[in-house]
């Protein structure tokens, strides 16, 4: 009994302590406030398995959930992201893109024949929603023959205008330069904020590549009708923007916008994962930032 009388001593002092102990310097006592509870951390038991991610709320500008975020990696076809916004930023969606002979030698996915002339909107489109190297490497050749600057000045005014601290690239396809030099480098964060600026620059260009096909016809008269390699564009809701990125260098790279709310994008990027981790680890990271939402630990 005496014992249990001196625990139960220290106890009511350690209570009076967390009473009345004043937790600021302004002297008054502070008690809990019984309507605040703590919220849990829905990202606390998903597993990653890619280098570097982010859970990225554009509406406020801040992480939800980061792991290794601002790391330089290889960005695989991350990259036409960026190829397209520094197209649509200087020229409209109607402009006229011509495919070039060197755009249709590169390495597939490919598309089109030289010659072939699409507007800017549509070869967007088909580039984006199926990864296509020609139809990225044409939009990068018109926009920076335009504008009568260098591809990689194109991408350099782009990134230096949306404040991109980790981002350049050396083409526009973002497909690997030989075996230790990527298309394009860039972090979680920067991809995140460039997904999200292409969501509001372009937000019909960008909904194309949240469906399972993308169509287009050419100026010639020629229809073309592409699929999405991002396979969970049926089963996400509220989809923004995909993009789907791999090669040796990058590993697999995944890009996705999603509304949260009313007007509440949330971009979701993982890089340097597995060819199909990158998938699972989207998918999770978007299910752990509707929990987030929902106050929960876990859907």
């Amino acid at each position: 009994m005496r014992e249990f009388g001196m625990a139960l001593l220290a106890a009511s002092g350690l209570l009076a302590l967390f009473l009345f102990v004043p937790l600021s310097s302004g002297g008054e006592p502070s008690a809990p406030d019984p309507s605040v509870a703590a919220v849990p951390d829905a990202f606390a038991q998903i597993p990653v398995e890619a280098k570097a991610a982010i859970v990225y709320d554009l509406a406020t500008g801040t992480a939800l959930y980061e792991k290794n975020a601002d790391a330089q990696l290889p960005l695989a076809s991350l990259t036409k992201l960026l190829t397209v916004y520094a197209a649509l930023s200087s020229l409209s969606e109607n402009a006229s893109i011509t495919v070039s002979g060197r755009a249709t030698s590169l390495e597939g996915p490919r598309a089109f024949s030289e010659g072939q002339a699409f507007t800017l909107g549509d070869i967007a489109r088909l580039t984006l929603t199926a990864s296509l190297n020609d139809g990225a490497a044409a939009i990068a050749e018109a926009a920076a023959a335009r504008q009568g600057i260098s591809e990689n000045a194109l991408f350099a005014g782009a990134v230096s205008a949306l404040g991109l601290s980790q981002t350049y690239a050396v083409n526009g396809s973002g497909l690997d330069v030989n075996t230790e030099i990527s298309g394009g480098y860039g972090s979680a964060r920067d991809l995140a904020r460039l997904a999200g600026a292409l969501v509001e620059l372009a937000p019909d260009i960008a909904a194309a590549t949240a469906r399972p096909s993308a169509h287009a016809v050419s100026e010639g008269g020629t229809s073309f009708e592409v699929q999405n390699t991002d396979p969970m564009v049926e089963t996400l809701s509220r989809l923004l923007l995909s993009k789907t990125g791999y090669t040796d260098l990058a590993g697999g790279n995944l890009a996705l916008v999603f509304d949260a709310g009313i007007r509440h994008p949330i971009a979701v990027v993982v890089l340097g994962s597995s060819q199909k981790a990158r998938f699972t680890d989207g998918a999770a990271l978007v299910a752990g930032a509707l929990a987030h939402f929902a106050g929960v630990a876990s859907l």
